[in-house]
């Protein structure tokens, strides 16, 4: 059933997004002795991956539900994508987004229609603040990783990469809350060739990692890390898909994400945000399983403050 869930939420999403390029660079597969694909969804609407399920999730609404509007919290990618979805179908978008998002991003939702509302930056503050809207405005609130339908329409662009390069022996995805390496995992098992699965997250904020290894859903004390869109925690929806379809999680320190950004930059000329850049940084770092492999590498976005560049 589920490959016939992630065929129709391609299907429905198809008209309102773009189909993203997959790139090569000679010079970046050598570094790591294999043939590396990067989807690029720093090309995508609103600049990062999350309108795919953004859009999904809002479709699947009923004519009333979508008069009353959505709300979400997120750092500034997936408000991002929900304003801006919202607006092509005719919906208005509530969002909660923390004080120490970045501005680029918060200007982004502005323009795109979405009605902010600033919290502390915390999960708790972030969930506290989306939960009253929804209750004052009657919104059915979406959550930026932990909603079927969200994790179903985030699959859709490794079903995109698979579909250009069907012989993938691994794909590698960043992790944060979860929704990105949960729907490629499934993407990639049901549409794969025994393709497998591989996670790329921040030392820094390891709850996926630990996650793993003690069988629950961990939490993080602190969000000290330069990828901003990873500062959030798995859901009970999603973490058992990584825990069946998610081969291993990498972690990478923010000197590591912060020289694949570089790199990706200096050597394939496009901008990622710090965030796109962790799934190549656990790459780069333990590289020697995936010797002469055929492996996809999901960017995820590419909504960085360019005044503010890491290098």
């Amino acid at each position: 059933m589920i490959k016939e869930d992630l065929q129709v939420s391609y299907d429905r999403i198809r008209p309102y997004i773009h189909h993203t390029p997959v790139l090569q660079s000679r010079q970046l597969s050598a570094m790591v002795d294999a043939d590396v694909y990067f989807k690029c969804e720093n090309f995508q609407r609103s600049g990062s991956f999350k309108i795919r399920g953004a859009v999904n999730a809002i479709l699947e609404l009923s004519e009333t539900d979508r008069q009353n509007g959505v709300v979400t919290h997120s750092s500034g990618n997936f408000a991002q994508a929900v304003s801006l979805s919202a607006r092509n179908i005719g919906v208005p978008a509530y969002i909660v987004m923390p004080s120490n998002a970045p501005e680029v991003k918060k200007a982004a939702v502005q323009s795109y229609g979405g009605q902010i509302t600033l919290c502390p930056p915390t999960i708790e503050d972030r969930e506290k603040n989306a939960d009253r809207i929804r209750l004052e405005k009657g919104a059915t609130l979406l959550h930026p990783s932990n909603d079927i339908n969200v994790i179903l329409g985030h699959g859709t662009a490794t079903m995109e990469l698979l579909e250009e390069q069907p012989d993938l022996d691994y794909i590698f995805g960043p992790v944060g809350g979860g929704g990105l390496i949960a729907g490629t995992a499934l993407a990639a098992h049901f549409f794969g060739k025994n393709c497998k699965t591989i996670g790329g997250e921040p030392a820094e904020v390891d709850d996926a990692y630990r996650s793993l290894i003690s069988g629950k859903i961990e939490k993080n004390e602190t969000t000290n890390t330069i990828a901003d869109g990873l500062r959030t925690n798995l859901g009970h929806h999603n973490f058992p898909v990584i825990q069946n379809y998610v081969e291993k999680i990498v972690l990478v320190s923010e000197a590591e994400i912060v020289q694949a950004m570089h790199l990706i930059w200096e050597r394939m000329k496009i901008v990622i945000e710090p965030s796109s850049a962790v799934p190549f940084a656990a790459l780069l770092k333990e590289k020697e399983p995936f010797k002469n492999k055929k492996i996809g590498v999901i960017l995820s976005g590419g909504n960085v403050d360019l005044a503010n560049l890491p290098f």
